[in-house]
């Protein structure tokens, strides 16, 4: 009976912390500056369940960034079923551009609570560094990018992602940008495979005319 208790327990605690994480999302999307007390009303919680869970504002902001950022990289496997490597890994990149672009509240809110962290590659680490490390595996594994590349040089090449205005036409923006990083990617791919445009337009060599065919 205590074990079941415990578990009882447990299992009240866990509910409690993803229901303040799913309030802060929604309230941090609308507004950065949400209060606090206000996202723990909202979420049927008292002060004291809420504050140990998220001690300040910004353990709470980190860990709703961490929970949405888990969900995007469990993208990375799922792409890479479906796709070839390079074409899942371009996919992914927009998938990352549209959750920065379309939670501009939330991405406001990380602005003003993480402006110490120098990179992306410091906030939500875990989940994106082990999606980013499954993409570029299996692209060097297929010869589709330079070998040698690890997460902290792909994140920091994306890192122009979280300067770019999102109440603004960020999507061109967005796309050039990681054209960019993906061509850069690309240069010195071992086994890049041609494109039927390159093999349409190599040269060919005349098949020498049979004394048959000339008039």
């Amino acid at each position: 009976m205590p074990e079941e208790k415990s578990v009882t327990l447990r299992s009240d605690a866990q509910r409690n912390r993803e229901r303040i994480l799913e309030v802060a999302l929604a309230e941090l999307t609308e507004a950065a500056d949400a209060p606090l007390s206000t996202i723990a009303r909202k979420a049927g919680v008292g002060q004291g369940t809420f504050y140990r869970n998220f001690p300040n504002r910004e353990a709470l902001v980190l860990e709703v960034y961490r929970y949405e950022m888990q969900q995007v990289s469990d993208n990375a496997a799922q792409l890479l079923r479906t796709r070839t490597p390079d074409q899942a890994l371009r996919e992914w990149m927009d998938r990352l551009a549209q959750y920065a672009m379309a939670k501009a509240g939330l991405a406001d809110a990380l602005r003003r609570t993480t402006s110490r962290y120098g990179s992306l590659a410091q906030v939500g680490h875990g989940p994106v560094t082990r999606a980013v490390t499954l993409l570029l595996n299996a692209n060097e594994e297929a010869g589709t990018i330079r070998p040698g590349l690890t997460p902290d040089d792909f994140l920091l090449a994306i890192a122009g992602l979280w300067q770019i205005d999102p109440h603004g036409d960020w999507q061109p923006r967005a796309t050039r940008l990681l054209d960019l990083v993906m061509d850069g990617l690309r240069a010195g791919a071992p086994g890049t495979p041609r494109t039927a445009t390159a093999e349409s337009e190599a040269p060919r060599s005349e098949a020498p005319e049979s004394e048959n065919g000339r008039t």
